[in-house]
């Protein structure tokens, strides 16, 4: 499913610049125009890794600190280090538990690895509007490039208003690394959109695109329910190294 949105030509931190004191603090409902991918559009090929990182300083102490909070929560360790440490914790996780647990194991590990208070301060201090729906926005492609590759903030329309509240990562890391789309949806997508809406009270879709390994994080529109979620009825990819590894069909 691709959601597709308007060009545009603003820096994505120039609202940032011009912070609005007159903005409502109530979330408008944002929607993307959505396509359904056609039945011959199924996700068969394999996924080649083609991006290469190197990762600052700042990006090594984040990727270690979530992947020892994802470690804590499971009460699975693993000795390795860097990205590969946070993709064999999530690996491991979805080898041992569920779908609805590997959901519940990684929102445990994001509330271990950002303090409450800090999440209640930043609630307080953004409550839903179309600046905080912005900041977010702006704020993922700054401090998160080290999660998901790079990004960029894109706008979207709602309600004939124009919003720079949309995140589009060129090539998800994650995705990329782990080469399934069930880790993907169960480990990222899904507990991501709880988390963020629980501790921010402002709703994210987050839409992956599972020919190019893109993927949209819409701020301000509630995703689909899970039964209608598309992303979830996809195949995985033909060399899955999750679905080699266990039974369980890890797109579902």
């Amino acid at each position: 499913m691709d959601a597709k949105f308007l060009p545009h030509s603003r820096s994505p931190f120039s609202t940032l610049s011009r912070r609005r004191h007159t903005c409502k603090p109530v979330c408008t409902p944002i929607y993307a125009v959505l396509t359904r991918p056609s039945p011959s559009q199924s996700i068969t090929q394999e996924a080649r890794k083609t991006s290469d990182y190197n990762d600052k300083w700042f990006d090594l102490i984040a990727i270690n600190h979530l992947s020892q909070s994802v470690q804590a929560a499971t009460g699975l360790r693993n000795g390795m280090s860097g990205y590969e440490s946070l993709v064999e914790a999530a690996r491991v996780a979805s080898q041992k538990f569920n779908p609805i647990q590997q959901r519940e194991v990684v929102i445990e590990a994001l509330e271990r690895a950002f303090p409450r208070p800090i999440l209640y301060l930043i609630r307080t201090l953004l409550p839903p509007s179309k600046f905080a729906r912005e900041y977010f926005a702006a704020f993922t492609t700054v401090f998160f490039a080290w999660l998901v590759g790079p990004c960029e903030v894109r706008e979207s329309e709602a309600d004939g208003r124009r919003e720079m509240n949309v995140v589009h990562i060129k090539k998800c890391r994650f995705l990329e690394e782990t080469n399934c789309v069930g880790m993907c949806t169960n480990l990222c997508k899904i507990p991501s959109q709880t988390f963020i809406k629980n501790s921010f009270g402002i709703p994210v879709n987050m839409v992956p695109n599972f020919e190019d390994m893109s993927c949209q994080m819409i701020f301000g529109q509630e995703p689909l329910d899970l039964t209608d979620d598309p992303a979830l009825k996809q195949p995985c990819y033909k060399l899955c190294k999750a679905k080699q590894k266990h039974s369980m069909k890890c797109s579902s």
